[in-house]
């Protein structure tokens, strides 16, 4: 247009944040504190997370950024550095299939998005967050869609997996079956 080139600063940018977050994603200082009967710590930079990283906005985040494949592959050997002997419980929508796909149990835990959203709600309403049931709905509902459709590890149950349906089931009855299929699995070995 009027014979001038054209700059675009963002575009410059880009490219240089995207370096910056492979750099900072290949040297996180993350450690998870775990004792029995408490919620894992989440430590960041020797910073307590645990609650900035569970919000809704970061959730949607992590859905976004997991199309990217150099961000991936530099998370991914940080991920693999966590398991450790006697075993690891890893929490994650490609665990089975992408971080950990010789595991010698595989859990793929999942519920309606109805069910989940209505846990969702319950949860952060007990921190005192108001939220509507829609909204969480429908971000669930386009995470899940975008997470099944991207090219890259999508979402789906590893081919050896120990398939879970929670809808309709208590965290009682679910920690339940999933200790007896952990019992069964470690007879088998």
């Amino acid at each position: 247009l009027l014979g001038l080139a054209a700059h675009e600063a963002g575009l410059l940018k880009e490219p240089l944040n995207l370096l910056e977050l492979e750099k900072l994603a290949a040297h996180l200082d993350i450690q998870f504190i775990t004792q029995a009967g408490q919620p894992t710590k989440i430590i960041l930079n020797r910073h307590d997370v645990t609650e900035k990283i569970r919000t809704e906005e970061v959730g949607a985040l992590a859905s976004t950024v997991a199309v990217i494949p150099s961000l991936r592959d530099a998370l991914l050997k940080r991920q693999k550095d966590f398991a450790q002997v006697p075993g690891l419980v890893a929490d994650g929508r490609d665990m089975g299939t992408v971080v950990f796909p010789n595991a010698p149990a595989k859990i793929y835990l999942t519920a309606s998005a109805e069910a989940r959203a209505a846990r969702r709600v319950k949860q952060l309403q007990g921190m005192g967050v108001n939220v509507k049931i829609d909204t969480i709905l429908a971000d669930l509902q386009s995470r899940d869609k975008r997470d099944m459709e991207r090219t890259i590890a999508p979402l789906k149950p590893a081919v050896d997996a120990f398939l879970v349906d929670s809808s309709d089931l208590d965290i009682d009855q679910v920690f339940n079956m999933l200790v007896d299929y952990i019992n069964n699995q470690q007879a088998e070995i």
